[in-house]
């Protein structure tokens, strides 16, 4: 059964048999039981629930209910990406494109492409460990956001608040400071020595005091030297509060997130199993644990870091082949907990050192490159550990564990990368610098003479 799915109009679905006969097409339904019921009754007779394979497109989240409910009654669902069903509809029918007809093709596809269906088992959006791990690194690049438009509008009051606050507005303290509003110096000045030691003091349990009170009156009194009356300090107050109040809201919802998936954690992984990797903190083991899903549920190792999208495409023909970047596929928020956790791991596992120094040093890999090898290598044992539930175990490259400060001294002795050989790939490595955003020339001011043809009269 294809099912072509709408996230507000309805569903198509079509039936073909295991010779890729069309028995019934354009069947119109919605996400409601009794329609679903509609639907599970046209099957032929005799065909029994365990027979029947699902195949849909994952168009938003329209397909998690769907899948639960046919999985109840019994049958496979498959999940097909909007790349592959397009292809194959292109090859089809290039220039036509129907609802039915991508349903039909979807009802099809088992027999034209028969190993590239894998059932899925999970829920997708609807795992609460997955969504809170997305959640987490979405307030995140929110709050990051916000604060880097919140240390902007300070730049307009002078240089002098950035030292002040001591430039880190993810702080609380500052962070309540000028949600209250004494981003206007003349509301600061008014507030006072005192009052405002206090204010740090009681905001910041004591860490902060008159030093820092002291610092942001100097830095008000720069202010007002610097702007005169020019400046509307107190809209401008109003702005920059309102910035960081959205900062301290948002804060607050991370660590509500942070203590639910602890939780969950805590449910799934109760021995630590995902931790005991190095580099895998609590936050990027949530975010593996979540994101992976049930390594269970993938046929092999290879499959998981296919599923992982680091490993590199290839274009082969012939006697002739390379290898081009990361295919990318799967899920993005896996790849960057990867990424980051094999930067980590690369510095307390012997044999990670060891690899990354070889593509370093004898290959000539970029560090992102070698960090990407690093991190599928690192999946690979996370999922290996899982499966066969063990720890994660440092060994030497000749397989005798050791401890993490013997791993420490074997990697400072035999695999640190030289510094000349890290110059040279922070100098001509492929990047978005400084040097990259300059203009190769400057346009001339001048009518250009290159191949100019001489003037013709009329």
């Amino acid at each position: 059964m294809g099912i072509d799915l709408a996230v507000r109009a309805q569903h198509q679905a079509s039936m073909a048999d295991e010779q890729g006969r069309v028995l019934w097409s354009g069947h119109r339904f919605r996400t409601r039981s009794e329609e679903l019921d509609r639907l599970w009754a046209r099957l032929p007779d005799g065909v029994t629930a365990a027979e029947v394979t699902v195949v849909m497109e994952p168009t938003r989240n329209a397909w998690v209910p769907l899948a639960a409910w046919f999985r109840r009654r019994g049958a496979t669902v498959v999940l097909v990406s909007a790349e592959r069903s397009a292809d194959l509809r292109a090859y089809y029918a290039k220039h036509t494109k129907s609802d039915r007809m991508d349903s039909v093709l979807l009802a099809r596809l088992p027999l034209l492409h028969p190993e590239g269906l894998h059932p899925e088992r999970g829920t997708g959006p609807g795992d609460p460990l997955r969504r809170a791990t997305k959640l987490h690194s979405t307030l995140v690049q929110r709050r990051t956001a916000g604060l880097a438009r919140l240390d902007a509008l300070l730049e307009i009051l002078g240089p002098d608040w950035h030292a002040a606050l001591s430039g880190d507005l993810a702080n609380k303290t500052p962070l309540r400071f000028l949600a209250a509003g004494y981003a206007d110096p003349h509301a600061v000045r008014r507030l006072g020595r005192a009052r405002l030691a206090r204010f740090f003091y009681r905001h910041s349990r004591g860490a902060w005091g008159d030093s820092e009170a002291d610092r942001v009156l100097a830095a008000a009194a720069a202010t007002t030297e610097l702007w005169g009356e020019e400046l509307a300090f107190a809209e401008l107050a109003d702005d920059i509060a309102v910035e960081a109040r959205l900062a301290l809201a948002i804060t607050d919802e991370i660590k509500d997130v942070d203590e639910r998936i602890a939780v969950l954690v805590a449910e799934r992984d109760p021995e630590g199993l995902i931790t005991s990797a190095p580099g895998v903190g609590p936050v990027t083991g949530a975010v593996i644990l979540g994101r992976l899903g049930n390594v269970n549920r993938f046929s092999s190792l290879a499959a998981v870091r296919g599923f992982s999208g680091l490993i590199p495409s290839l274009n082969a023909s012939g006697v002739s082949g390379s290898h081009g970047g990361p295919t990318k596929r799967g899920d993005a928020l896996l790849r960057e907990a990867l990424f980051m956790a094999a930067s980590q791991a690369r510095r307390h596992d012997p044999t990670l050192a060891a690899k990354y120094h070889r593509l370093m040093v004898e290959a000539g890999k970029h560090h992102n490159s070698a960090l990407c090898h690093i991190a599928t290598t690192l999946l690979t044992r996370i999922a290996s550990c899982w499966k066969n539930h063990t720890p994660y175990q440092l060994r030497d490259v000749n397989g005798t564990p050791v401890t993490a400060i013997q791993a420490g001294d074997i990697i400072a002795q035999r695999y640190t990368v030289p510094e000349d050989i890290r110059r040279s790939h922070r100098t001509t490595g492929v990047g978005t610098g400084q040097r990259n955003k300059k203009s190769p020339s400057a346009p001339s001011t001048g009518p250009s003479n290159t191949h100019a043809k001489p003037h013709q009269a009329a």
